[in-house]
């Protein structure tokens, strides 16, 4: 049973957020993998597309040519579509509603251009606390990360989005950095898993061509990698849902209280 994972029934402890995220990754992870490695391959088309000129795997900023710069503002698009796809069915298969993949790409595809933006403010303001000193830029980000989620299932704008999730983490930045913290460190000994499990897999099949061993080697990370993304995005669908309910128990509380 998926229909009491989201919203949830009362405010959560840490630990109990930590398995609501996991419950819902594991509901959804089947229904969702095909996205996931959507997103993925959409935000490696430029690498491919360097590949297949015979250039380096990782040649962003050094890039001159015009169709590099093309496939990757397109795979940035088609990847934040995707990813905007697997929020959107998590939340509907946690939440017992039916998922429906032509509603759910369609939706996810109108709200790109506002998703951009709402990424965009998140990560300048994220770097302009990292460049005033470390502690700002990772407060920032602890109180803007419910800003996409919000944006995605509310029905709020750009602007508004990022309010609600200033005023979401009010009060909880320690028990959220506590929680990130935990998902951000099973994310990277993940990846470093996968990335060592796709190097041995492709070297004895490569024999020694360097460049078939980076082809084969980024084709299964991307299968590999596929997994990571549905469980981020589950813990933020946990965290958001604790804390609009919580939200909401606090604005109740303000106004059944009598007045000073």
């Amino acid at each position: 049973m998926t229909n009491n994972l989201y919203p949830p029934s009362r405010p959560q402890a840490v630990g109990e957020i930590l398995d609501t995220a996991f419950r819902i990754f594991r509901a959804t992870l089947l229904k969702c993998l095909p996205f996931a490695a959507l997103s993925l391959l959409a935000g490696q088309l430029a690498n491919i597309y360097n590949l297949l000129k015979g250039g380096p795997l990782q040649q962003r900023l050094a890039a001159h040519d015009s169709v590099w710069w093309l496939l990757e503002i397109i795979g940035y698009a088609l990847a934040l579509m995707f990813t905007s796809a697997i929020v959107r069915r998590q939340c509907a298969i946690a939440s017992g509603q039916p998922a429906s993949p032509q509603g759910e790409l369609g939706s996810a595809l109108r709200l790109v251009p506002g998703l951009f933006v709402v990424s965009l403010l998140f990560a300048l303001a994220t770097i302009a606390g990292l460049v005033l000193f470390v502690i700002p830029g990772l407060y920032i980000w602890t109180r803007l990360a419910c800003a996409p989620t919000a944006y995605l299932l509310t029905g709020r704008g750009v602007s508004a989005s990022l309010s609600y999730s200033w005023q979401l983490t009010a009060g909880h930045v320690w028990r959220l950095s506590l929680i990130w913290s935990v998902a951000f460190v099973l994310l990277i000994v993940f990846y470093v898993l996968a990335g060592v499990i796709a190097t041995v897999i492709a070297v004895p099949f490569a024999l020694g061509d360097i460049a078939l061993i980076t082809a084969i080697t980024a084709t299964v990370f991307v299968i590999l990698g596929s997994v990571g993304t549905p469980f981020y995005t589950a813990l933020s669908l946990a965290v958001f849902g604790d804390l609009s309910l919580r939200k909401e128990g606090t604005d109740l509380a303000a106004r059944l209280s009598p007045p000073g």
